[in-house]
């Protein structure tokens, strides 16, 4: 049986963005398992004291049920520039333990991530989805390799939209930022020169 993770900020002594990251998590267990009953991730995970003035890593690990929970004090990667990789027949449409894939492509890295192009279109950095910049808009690609629940959450609320980009069209835009579940939209921006092709 193939196993997923969610991962979750704890902070201030909150834990974030639940309610996206139990919709992917059973939306995944639909997917790949055929099971309907619904579970919740705050039925197994605990805020931890240190939350209070450090932000955690909560990383849930399931299959058809949670098989454990883990927690480690988060620090960031200090990424500033990404490296074009096309990514082939790359599939990571869920949030898979399993990352080979993915770290398969890290290996041809000169640059301190990679961002995947999949048949001429943008897609995800190896651990964070993009948004771009255009000097009006921040702008999400509409090919990710996995939805993640920050982009999600930035999507439902207006704060970024969704375009297909390709790699020419990067010419068009100032910067970008790196999202995910624990950077949110505050993550540092970066000149789009900052992507190596």
């Amino acid at each position: 049986m193939c196993l997923l993770f969610e991962t979750i900020k704890i902070a201030g002594s909150k834990i974030f963005n639940l309610p996206l990251h139990n919709e992917r998590m059973n939306r995944s267990r639909y997917a790949l398992f055929g099971v309907k009953d619904l579970i919740k991730i705050e039925d197994y995970i605990e805020v931890p004291p240190e939350s209070e003035n450090k932000i955690i890593r909560c990383r849930v690990i399931y299959g058809i049920s949670v098989q454990s929970v883990e927690y480690s004090q988060y620090i960031a990667r200090n990424i500033k520039t990404l490296k074009l990789i096309e990514g082939g027949n790359i599939d990571y449409n869920y949030k898979l333990l399993d990352r080979s894939n993915l770290n398969a492509l890290l290996d041809n890295k000169i640059a301190d991530d990679i961002l995947i192009i999949k048949n001429g279109y943008i897609t995800d950095c190896s651990f964070a989805n993009i948004v771009f910049f255009d000097g009006k808009r921040w702008i999400t690609p509409s090919t990710p390799l996995l939805r993640g629940t920050m982009r999600e959450m930035l999507l439902r609320k207006g704060v970024i939209s969704e375009s297909v980009i390709t790699v020419n069209d990067l010419q068009r835009y100032s910067h970008f930022k790196l999202i995910n579940a624990m950077l949110g939209f505050e993550a540092p921006i970066l000149p789009i020169g900052n992507i190596i092709r």
